[in-house]
């Protein structure tokens, strides 16, 4: 029985995009080259959970503010690193909030019963501190407040739009499972790792309900609530093997059900090859429910302008903020490109009897890298049966990671994740080699 998740790296309610191209820009506070910083103190924080924060250089009067929830042996600084939310961030002009777990195998609480309430005791709690916190520091605009997330960041998703109705205006779901599906059904001794927050009949895609049980599902979380509901935006993969792809479909069901629209779109497109995007509810910009499937996809979203797509979901692509000078993400047009440099790989093992998963950290070096291959060495006995964020060549023995799409450029100094699942005992060490 797997007792952790997996998953891989690789969101956001319709605004007045007339009203945001005549906004005053001002600099952001504090007056400072934008960097990704933590925060300490933000408010309520049962389990702990970290917050790291980026605010553009620039940004609008009353600006958006998005949470981006990380992925399963993922933190915050590596959803930054390896995602497009940043550079979507100087270009419009929001704020963005990265929370990062502290639990065993970096994921989210979404199976415990406080996880699955308004204002109960859980990761939702924290991660709602940051966004109150945010709100009241840098007077942001309450009603454009949106969450997006991969994988378990995905189920977060569901979880917090659900939970906190009266916080987000809406999510962009990234290979998640719909809210409460991975509720934990304590003392089942057929599934001992449903205690540690793992639903095997869910991820398996073996949980069906109707769109009304669903929707109860998320009504209940917040009894008596009777204001506006997050829109959704719902992203999966077609041979998703760590989050079956019927979970789209539940997903579908629940949130159609919420918002009151048919589950039969009203408009269907490809906007590109093997992408399916499909409407519910109207075929505006922001419809109350978009769902795209990725065919021939596993479990590796967002890639490469999915993150872009996300934000037009939630209308924040309505200006563009120019990038203040002394910007260190916008160099002048004299200045060099990066020059490829070496890189660092270190392995962290989460292991149990029989298995382990790996989260592989790659570090640049004093140059920026546009492309890595991470090689290290299985035990006798050891076989990879699973990656994430990279693409493995080889299971047993020598085997080598290359980065994908979205994972590999990484500026001087620092860091992406990506993480791969075996049998047997884990690698010792690894070598990292960049392009």
């Amino acid at each position: 029985m797997r007792r952790h998740w997996r998953t891989v790296l690789a969101s956001v309610a319709a605004i007045l995009a007339g009203l945001m191209a005549t906004t005053t820009l001002l600099p952001a506070s504090p007056a400072s080259a934008a960097a990704l910083t933590e925060v300490t103190g933000f408010g309520t924080n049962p389990t702990g959970i970290r917050m790291y924060l980026y605010v553009p250089d620039r940004l609008p009067t009353k600006p958006a503010v998005l949470v981006a929830v990380h992925y399963c042996t993922g933190s915050g600084p590596a959803f930054y690193s390896g995602t497009e939310f940043k550079s979507l961030a100087d270009q419009y002009g929001f704020i963005v909030i990265y929370p990062s777990t502290v639990r065993t195998g970096n994921c989210w609480d979404v199976s415990s019963a406080g996880a699955l309430t308004h204002n109960g005791n859980s990761d939702p709690v924290g991660i709602t501190s940051m966004v109150k916190y945010v709100q009241q520091r840098y007077d942001t605009d309450t009603a454009r407040t949106f969450v997006t997330g991969a994988s378990s960041g995905a189920m977060m998703t569901n979880v917090l739009l659900a939970d906190y109705p009266d916080v987000f205006a809406g999510g962009a779901a990234f290979m998640g499972v719909p809210h409460t599906c991975f509720q934990a059904t304590a003392g089942n001794p057929a599934d001992p790792g449903q205690q540690a927050g793992w639903n095997s009949a869910c991820a398996n895609g073996q949980v069906s309900k109707t769109a009304a049980q669903w929707g109860d599902a998320v009504r209940n979380s917040y009894p008596g609530y009777t204001g506006p509901r997050p829109r959704m935006q719902l992203w999966h993969g077609t041979t998703d093997t760590t989050l079956h792809y019927n979970n789209f479909g539940e997903e579908i069901k629940q949130w159609t059900n919420v918002l009151g629209v048919s589950q039969t779109p009203v408009k269907t497109d490809m906007p590109q090859s093997g992408w399916t995007r499909t409407w519910y509810g109207d075929t505006s910009a922001q419809p109350p429910v978009q769902a795209i499937s990725i065919a021939g996809v596993g479990h590796s979203l967002p890639l490469s302008g999915q993150a872009r797509m996300a934000i037009s979901f939630f209308g924040l692509d309505g200006t563009t903020v120019s990038p203040s000078p002394s910007s260190p993400s916008s160099p002048s047009p004299s200045s060099p490109s990066p020059v490829p440099g070496g890189c660092t790989a270190s392995i962290s093992l989460n292991s149990w009897n029989g298995g382990y998963v790996a989260t592989v950290t790659v570090t640049a070096g004093a140059s920026a890298i546009n492309g890595w291959t991470v090689g290290t060495t299985l035990p006798p006995g050891s076989a990879v049966t699973n990656a994430w964020s990279a693409t493995g060549s080889g299971t047993s023995g020598a085997v080598s990671f290359t980065n994908v799409n979205y994972n590999g450029s990484v500026a001087a100094g620092r860091t992406t994740q990506f993480g791969f699942q075996g049998t047997g005992a884990g690698p010792a060490g690894a070598t990292c080699t960049a392009r």
